[in-house]
Protein backbone atom coordinates (compact mmCIF):
# COMPACT_ATOMS: atom_id res chain seq x y z
CA UNK A 1 0.00 0.00 0.00
CA UNK A 2 1.19 3.52 -0.73
CA UNK A 3 1.32 6.07 2.11
CA UNK A 4 -1.77 7.73 0.62
CA UNK A 5 -3.64 4.43 0.43
CA UNK A 6 -2.86 3.81 4.08
CA UNK A 7 -4.36 7.17 5.00
CA UNK A 8 -7.50 6.46 2.94
CA UNK A 9 -7.82 3.06 4.64
CA UNK A 10 -7.62 4.81 8.01
CA UNK A 11 -10.36 7.22 6.90
CA UNK A 12 -12.58 4.30 5.82
CA UNK A 13 -12.02 2.57 9.15
CA UNK A 14 -12.70 5.75 11.11
CA UNK A 15 -16.00 6.12 9.24
CA UNK A 16 -17.00 2.64 10.42
CA UNK A 17 -15.77 3.27 13.97
CA UNK A 18 -17.73 6.53 14.22
CA UNK A 19 -20.95 4.81 13.13
CA UNK A 20 -20.34 1.93 15.55
CA UNK A 21 -19.68 4.35 18.41
CA UNK A 22 -22.91 6.20 17.65
CA UNK A 23 -25.05 3.06 17.25
CA UNK A 24 -23.46 0.78 19.86
CA UNK A 25 -21.70 -1.39 17.28
CA UNK A 26 -18.44 -3.36 17.45
CA UNK A 27 -15.28 -1.98 19.05
CA UNK A 28 -12.53 -0.41 16.94
CA UNK A 29 -10.20 -3.40 17.33
CA UNK A 30 -12.91 -5.72 16.02
CA UNK A 31 -13.61 -3.49 13.02
CA UNK A 32 -9.90 -3.20 12.21
CA UNK A 33 -9.47 -6.99 12.37
CA UNK A 34 -12.46 -7.50 10.04
CA UNK A 35 -11.17 -4.87 7.62
CA UNK A 36 -7.82 -6.57 7.12
CA UNK A 37 -9.29 -10.07 7.05
CA UNK A 38 -11.07 -8.97 3.87
CA UNK A 39 -7.88 -7.36 2.47
CA UNK A 40 -5.21 -10.03 2.49
CA UNK A 41 -3.00 -7.93 0.22
CA UNK A 42 -2.15 -5.61 3.13
CA UNK A 43 1.19 -6.56 4.66
CA UNK A 44 2.15 -6.34 8.31
CA UNK A 45 3.72 -2.88 7.85
CA UNK A 46 0.57 -1.67 6.12
CA UNK A 47 -1.65 -2.98 8.89
CA UNK A 48 0.54 -1.41 11.56
CA UNK A 49 0.67 1.96 9.79
CA UNK A 50 -3.10 2.08 9.22
CA UNK A 51 -3.80 1.07 12.79
CA UNK A 52 -1.44 3.78 14.06
CA UNK A 53 -3.19 6.40 11.92
CA UNK A 54 -6.59 5.30 13.23
CA UNK A 55 -5.62 5.39 16.88
CA UNK A 56 -3.63 8.61 16.54
CA UNK A 57 -6.78 10.24 15.16
CA UNK A 58 -8.96 8.74 17.88
CA UNK A 59 -6.62 9.83 20.66
CA UNK A 60 -6.44 13.37 19.28
CA UNK A 61 -10.20 13.88 18.91
CA UNK A 62 -12.31 14.20 22.06
CA UNK A 63 -15.76 14.78 20.58
CA UNK A 64 -17.04 12.24 18.07
CA UNK A 65 -16.21 13.73 14.63
CA UNK A 66 -18.69 13.99 11.79
CA UNK A 67 -16.71 11.48 9.68
CA UNK A 68 -13.35 9.81 9.26
CA UNK A 69 -11.99 12.43 6.89
CA UNK A 70 -12.58 15.19 9.43
CA UNK A 71 -10.69 13.15 12.05
CA UNK A 72 -7.73 12.55 9.72
CA UNK A 73 -7.67 16.11 8.39
CA UNK A 74 -7.50 17.33 11.98
CA UNK A 75 -4.55 15.00 12.58
CA UNK A 76 -2.89 16.10 9.35
CA UNK A 77 -3.04 19.74 10.47
CA UNK A 78 -0.44 18.77 13.07
CA UNK A 79 1.70 16.55 10.80
CA UNK A 80 3.17 17.91 7.55
CA UNK A 81 4.20 14.45 6.31
CA UNK A 82 0.68 13.11 6.84
CA UNK A 83 -0.88 16.11 5.11
CA UNK A 84 1.23 15.39 2.03
CA UNK A 85 -0.55 12.02 1.68
CA UNK A 86 -3.77 13.84 0.75
CA UNK A 87 -2.62 14.12 -2.87
CA UNK A 88 -5.51 12.66 -4.85
CA UNK A 89 -3.39 9.88 -6.35
CA UNK A 90 -4.76 6.38 -6.89
CA UNK A 91 -6.32 5.06 -3.65
CA UNK A 92 -5.26 8.21 -1.74
CA UNK A 93 -7.62 10.83 -0.29
CA UNK A 94 -8.31 13.96 -2.31
CA UNK A 95 -6.26 17.04 -1.38
CA UNK A 96 -7.23 19.08 1.66
CA UNK A 97 -9.09 22.16 0.50
CA UNK A 98 -8.01 25.61 1.76
CA UNK A 99 -10.10 26.31 4.83
CA UNK A 100 -11.32 22.70 5.14
CA UNK A 101 -12.04 22.10 8.79
CA UNK A 102 -10.77 19.05 10.59
CA UNK A 103 -11.96 17.74 13.91
CA UNK A 104 -10.86 19.79 16.91
CA UNK A 105 -8.19 18.38 19.20
CA UNK A 106 -8.92 17.62 22.83
CA UNK A 107 -8.79 15.02 25.57
CA UNK A 108 -12.28 15.20 27.11
CA UNK A 109 -15.57 15.78 25.23
CA UNK A 110 -16.83 19.31 25.81
CA UNK A 111 -20.03 18.24 27.57
CA UNK A 112 -18.10 16.00 29.96
CA UNK A 113 -15.34 18.40 31.02
CA UNK A 114 -17.29 20.10 33.85
CA UNK A 115 -18.27 16.71 35.27
CA UNK A 116 -14.73 15.40 35.70
CA UNK A 117 -13.26 15.25 39.19
CA UNK A 118 -11.26 18.43 39.76
CA UNK A 119 -7.87 16.75 40.52
CA UNK A 120 -7.88 14.86 37.19
CA UNK A 121 -5.06 15.88 34.83
CA UNK A 122 -7.13 15.76 31.64
CA UNK A 123 -4.13 16.04 29.32
CA UNK A 124 -2.73 12.79 30.75
CA UNK A 125 -5.77 10.58 30.11
CA UNK A 126 -4.70 9.35 26.68
CA UNK A 127 -1.05 8.33 26.97
CA UNK A 128 0.10 4.81 26.27
CA UNK A 129 -0.57 2.54 29.20
CA UNK A 130 2.16 0.25 30.58
CA UNK A 131 1.59 -3.43 31.29
CA UNK A 132 1.19 -4.10 35.00
CA UNK A 133 1.53 -7.59 36.44
CA UNK A 134 0.37 -9.03 39.73
CA UNK A 135 2.37 -11.91 41.16
CA UNK A 136 -0.08 -14.64 42.15
CA UNK A 137 0.86 -15.63 45.70
CA UNK A 138 -1.19 -18.80 45.41
CA UNK A 139 1.59 -20.07 43.14
CA UNK A 140 4.66 -17.85 43.48
CA UNK A 141 6.62 -15.38 45.56
CA UNK A 142 7.51 -11.95 44.11
CA UNK A 143 11.20 -12.51 44.83
CA UNK A 144 11.18 -15.55 42.53
CA UNK A 145 9.26 -13.81 39.75
CA UNK A 146 11.19 -10.54 39.47
CA UNK A 147 14.30 -12.13 37.84
CA UNK A 148 12.06 -13.61 35.12
CA UNK A 149 11.10 -10.09 33.95
CA UNK A 150 14.35 -8.08 33.82
CA UNK A 151 12.58 -5.19 32.07
CA UNK A 152 10.06 -4.80 34.90
CA UNK A 153 10.01 -2.04 37.49
CA UNK A 154 8.54 -2.17 40.98
CA UNK A 155 5.33 -0.26 41.75
CA UNK A 156 5.41 1.78 44.93
CA UNK A 157 3.23 0.40 47.70
CA UNK A 158 2.28 -2.79 45.87
CA UNK A 159 4.74 -5.58 46.70
CA UNK A 160 3.09 -8.00 44.25
CA UNK A 161 3.11 -5.58 41.30
CA UNK A 162 5.58 -5.31 38.42
CA UNK A 163 5.42 -2.76 35.59
CA UNK A 164 6.50 -3.58 32.05
CA UNK A 165 6.71 -1.38 28.94
CA UNK A 166 3.59 -0.82 26.85
CA UNK A 167 2.88 -3.71 24.49
CA UNK A 168 5.00 -6.30 26.33
CA UNK A 169 3.83 -9.80 25.18
CA UNK A 170 3.06 -11.19 28.63
CA UNK A 171 0.78 -13.96 27.43
CA UNK A 172 3.71 -15.60 25.64
CA UNK A 173 5.64 -15.89 28.92
CA UNK A 174 5.67 -19.19 30.78
CA UNK A 175 4.96 -17.45 34.09
CA UNK A 176 1.64 -16.21 32.71
CA UNK A 177 0.80 -19.52 31.09
CA UNK A 178 1.24 -21.44 34.35
CA UNK A 179 -0.63 -18.89 36.45
CA UNK A 180 2.20 -17.39 38.45
CA UNK A 181 1.40 -13.88 37.19
CA UNK A 182 -1.74 -12.08 36.06
CA UNK A 183 -2.03 -8.93 33.96
CA UNK A 184 -3.71 -6.38 36.22
CA UNK A 185 -3.44 -2.59 36.35
CA UNK A 186 -1.91 -1.26 39.56
CA UNK A 187 -5.11 0.68 40.31
CA UNK A 188 -7.11 -2.53 40.27
CA UNK A 189 -4.54 -4.14 42.55
CA UNK A 190 -4.87 -1.20 44.95
CA UNK A 191 -8.64 -1.65 45.14
CA UNK A 192 -8.31 -5.37 45.82
CA UNK A 193 -5.82 -4.60 48.60
CA UNK A 194 -8.20 -2.01 50.08
CA UNK A 195 -10.79 -4.76 50.57
CA UNK A 196 -8.65 -6.26 53.32
CA UNK A 197 -9.64 -9.83 52.41
CA UNK A 198 -8.02 -12.53 54.54
CA UNK A 199 -8.06 -16.29 54.89
CA UNK A 200 -11.29 -17.67 56.31
CA UNK A 201 -13.49 -14.73 55.30
CA UNK A 202 -16.66 -14.74 53.24
CA UNK A 203 -16.09 -12.34 50.33
CA UNK A 204 -18.46 -11.40 47.52
CA UNK A 205 -17.26 -9.78 44.30
CA UNK A 206 -20.63 -8.55 43.14
CA UNK A 207 -19.74 -7.26 39.63
CA UNK A 208 -16.99 -9.76 38.96
CA UNK A 209 -16.96 -9.76 35.16
CA UNK A 210 -14.10 -11.97 34.00
CA UNK A 211 -12.68 -12.04 37.51
CA UNK A 212 -9.53 -9.93 37.59
CA UNK A 213 -10.18 -8.58 41.07
CA UNK A 214 -11.72 -11.90 42.13
CA UNK A 215 -8.38 -13.60 41.55
CA UNK A 216 -6.54 -10.89 43.48
CA UNK A 217 -8.95 -11.44 46.38
CA UNK A 218 -8.39 -15.21 46.12
CA UNK A 219 -4.65 -14.69 46.52
CA UNK A 220 -5.19 -12.38 49.51
CA UNK A 221 -7.35 -15.11 51.09
CA UNK A 222 -4.59 -17.69 50.50
CA UNK A 223 -7.20 -19.95 48.91
CA UNK A 224 -9.01 -20.35 52.22
CA UNK A 225 -12.56 -19.14 52.85
CA UNK A 226 -15.62 -18.52 50.74
CA UNK A 227 -15.23 -16.31 47.68
CA UNK A 228 -18.27 -15.72 45.47
CA UNK A 229 -17.94 -14.07 42.05
CA UNK A 230 -21.30 -12.80 40.81
CA UNK A 231 -22.33 -11.08 37.60
CA UNK A 232 -25.31 -10.72 35.28
CA UNK A 233 -23.40 -11.34 32.03
CA UNK A 234 -22.92 -15.05 31.38
CA UNK A 235 -20.18 -14.69 28.74
CA UNK A 236 -17.97 -12.58 31.00
CA UNK A 237 -18.44 -14.80 34.04
CA UNK A 238 -17.68 -17.90 31.96
CA UNK A 239 -14.16 -16.58 31.39
CA UNK A 240 -13.43 -16.75 35.11
CA UNK A 241 -13.45 -20.57 35.32
CA UNK A 242 -10.36 -21.17 33.14
CA UNK A 243 -8.58 -18.18 34.70
CA UNK A 244 -9.24 -19.46 38.24
CA UNK A 245 -8.03 -22.93 37.29
CA UNK A 246 -4.79 -21.51 35.88
CA UNK A 247 -4.33 -19.37 39.00
CA UNK A 248 -4.89 -22.26 41.40
CA UNK A 249 -8.04 -20.61 42.79
CA UNK A 250 -10.40 -23.54 42.50
CA UNK A 251 -12.33 -22.51 45.61
CA UNK A 252 -13.96 -19.56 43.80
CA UNK A 253 -17.72 -19.93 43.41
CA UNK A 254 -19.53 -18.27 40.49
CA UNK A 255 -23.09 -16.99 40.67
CA UNK A 256 -24.95 -15.83 37.55
CA UNK A 257 -27.54 -13.21 38.49
CA UNK A 258 -30.73 -12.23 36.68
CA UNK A 259 -30.55 -8.47 36.13
CA UNK A 260 -33.34 -6.73 37.97
CA UNK A 261 -33.84 -9.70 40.33
CA UNK A 262 -30.41 -9.85 41.99
CA UNK A 263 -31.65 -9.33 45.55
CA UNK A 264 -33.79 -12.47 45.40
CA UNK A 265 -30.85 -14.64 44.25
CA UNK A 266 -28.58 -13.16 46.93
CA UNK A 267 -31.05 -13.25 49.81
CA UNK A 268 -29.50 -16.30 51.51
CA UNK A 269 -26.23 -14.34 51.82
CA UNK A 270 -27.72 -11.34 53.61
CA UNK A 271 -25.62 -10.35 56.60
CA UNK A 272 -23.00 -13.03 55.85
CA UNK A 273 -20.20 -11.22 53.99
CA UNK A 274 -17.05 -9.91 55.63
CA UNK A 275 -16.30 -7.99 52.43
CA UNK A 276 -18.52 -7.04 49.50
CA UNK A 277 -16.80 -5.49 46.50
CA UNK A 278 -18.96 -3.49 44.09
CA UNK A 279 -16.78 -2.70 41.08
CA UNK A 280 -19.72 -1.09 39.35
CA UNK A 281 -20.48 -0.64 35.65
CA UNK A 282 -19.31 2.85 34.75
CA UNK A 283 -18.33 5.32 32.05
CA UNK A 284 -14.81 3.90 31.79
CA UNK A 285 -13.33 7.40 31.77
CA UNK A 286 -10.36 6.06 33.72
CA UNK A 287 -9.47 3.56 30.99
CA UNK A 288 -9.20 5.85 27.98
CA UNK A 289 -5.47 5.11 27.62
CA UNK A 290 -6.49 1.58 26.64
CA UNK A 291 -9.79 2.39 24.96
CA UNK A 292 -9.78 5.97 23.64
CA UNK A 293 -12.82 5.45 21.38
CA UNK A 294 -14.95 5.07 24.52
CA UNK A 295 -15.14 8.88 24.56
CA UNK A 296 -17.15 8.71 21.33
CA UNK A 297 -19.60 6.20 22.81
CA UNK A 298 -20.39 8.03 26.02
CA UNK A 299 -23.41 10.36 26.01
CA UNK A 300 -25.21 12.33 28.75
CA UNK A 301 -28.11 9.87 28.58
CA UNK A 302 -25.81 6.86 28.95
CA UNK A 303 -24.06 8.47 31.89
CA UNK A 304 -27.45 9.04 33.55
CA UNK A 305 -28.29 5.34 33.11
CA UNK A 306 -24.94 4.26 34.56
CA UNK A 307 -25.30 6.48 37.63
CA UNK A 308 -28.77 5.06 38.25
CA UNK A 309 -27.53 1.49 37.85
CA UNK A 310 -24.63 2.08 40.24
CA UNK A 311 -27.03 3.29 42.93
CA UNK A 312 -29.31 0.30 42.37
CA UNK A 313 -26.42 -2.17 42.74
CA UNK A 314 -25.22 -0.48 45.92
CA UNK A 315 -28.69 -0.75 47.40
CA UNK A 316 -28.95 -4.53 46.93
CA UNK A 317 -25.31 -4.97 47.98
CA UNK A 318 -25.79 -3.28 51.37
CA UNK A 319 -27.85 -6.08 53.02
CA UNK A 320 -25.14 -8.63 52.20
CA UNK A 321 -22.63 -6.95 54.51
CA UNK A 322 -22.32 -8.45 57.99
CA UNK A 323 -22.50 -6.09 60.99
CA UNK A 324 -19.11 -4.41 61.40
CA UNK A 325 -17.98 -5.58 57.95
CA UNK A 326 -16.97 -3.73 54.79
CA UNK A 327 -18.53 -2.66 51.51
CA UNK A 328 -15.97 -1.41 48.98
CA UNK A 329 -17.38 0.65 46.13
CA UNK A 330 -15.17 1.16 43.08
CA UNK A 331 -15.41 2.46 39.53
CA UNK A 332 -12.88 2.94 36.73
CA UNK A 333 -14.49 6.34 36.24
CA UNK A 334 -13.29 9.87 36.90
CA UNK A 335 -16.56 11.78 37.10
CA UNK A 336 -17.76 12.93 40.50
CA UNK A 337 -21.28 11.74 39.68
CA UNK A 338 -19.96 8.16 39.62
CA UNK A 339 -17.51 8.67 42.46
CA UNK A 340 -17.81 10.90 45.51
CA UNK A 341 -21.38 12.00 44.71
CA UNK A 342 -22.48 8.37 44.43
CA UNK A 343 -20.90 7.56 47.79
CA UNK A 344 -22.51 10.58 49.47
CA UNK A 345 -25.93 9.57 48.13
CA UNK A 346 -25.48 5.98 49.36
CA UNK A 347 -24.57 7.13 52.86
CA UNK A 348 -27.63 9.37 52.90
CA UNK A 349 -29.84 6.37 52.03
CA UNK A 350 -28.08 3.89 54.32
CA UNK A 351 -27.48 5.52 57.67
CA UNK A 352 -26.04 2.32 59.13
CA UNK A 353 -22.87 2.74 57.04
CA UNK A 354 -20.01 5.19 57.43
CA UNK A 355 -17.06 6.01 55.21
CA UNK A 356 -13.76 4.72 56.55
CA UNK A 357 -10.58 6.73 55.86
CA UNK A 358 -8.24 5.38 53.20
CA UNK A 359 -4.48 5.65 53.51
CA UNK A 360 -3.01 4.17 50.34
CA UNK A 361 0.57 4.53 49.03
CA UNK A 362 -0.65 6.08 45.75
CA UNK A 363 -3.64 8.21 44.86
CA UNK A 364 -5.19 10.92 47.01
CA UNK A 365 -8.23 11.57 49.14
CA UNK A 366 -11.24 12.87 47.26
CA UNK A 367 -14.57 13.38 48.97
CA UNK A 368 -15.07 10.44 51.30
CA UNK A 369 -13.06 8.09 49.12
CA UNK A 370 -9.83 7.77 47.16
CA UNK A 371 -8.91 8.83 43.63
CA UNK A 372 -6.21 7.43 41.35
CA UNK A 373 -5.44 8.96 37.96
CA UNK A 374 -3.04 8.25 35.07
CA UNK A 375 -1.32 11.62 35.51
CA UNK A 376 -0.82 11.38 39.26
CA UNK A 377 -0.33 7.64 39.73
CA UNK A 378 0.57 6.14 36.31
CA UNK A 379 -2.37 3.77 36.77
CA UNK A 380 -5.75 3.64 35.14
CA UNK A 381 -8.19 6.08 36.68
CA UNK A 382 -10.20 4.75 39.62
CA UNK A 383 -12.33 6.01 42.47
CA UNK A 384 -13.09 3.82 45.47
CA UNK A 385 -14.46 4.14 48.98
CA UNK A 386 -14.48 1.85 52.01
CA UNK A 387 -17.91 1.82 53.66
CA UNK A 388 -18.17 0.16 57.07
CA UNK A 389 -21.48 -1.18 58.34
CA UNK A 390 -22.19 -0.41 61.96
CA UNK A 391 -21.91 -3.21 64.47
Amino acid sequence: MTPGARVQAAIDLLDAIIVAARDGGPAADTLIARYFKERRYAGSRDRRAVRDHVYDAIRRTADRPRDGRAAMVGLARDQTELAACFDGSTHAPVPIEPGEEGADAGAVPAWLQPLMAIPVEQDRLLGRAPVDLRVNRLKADPADIRPLFPDAAAVEGLPDALRLPEGYPVEQHVAWKDGRVEVQDSGSQMIAAACGARAGMTVIDLCAGAGGKTLALAAAMAGNGRLIAADTIRARLARLGPRAERAGAGFVETLLLDQGHEARALESLNGQADVVLVDAPCSGTGTWRRNPEARWRLTPARLDRLVSEQARILDFAAPLVAPGAMLVYATCALTDREGCDQVDAFLDRHRGFRAEPVDAPTGRAHGRGWLMTPGHDSSDGFYFARLRRGA
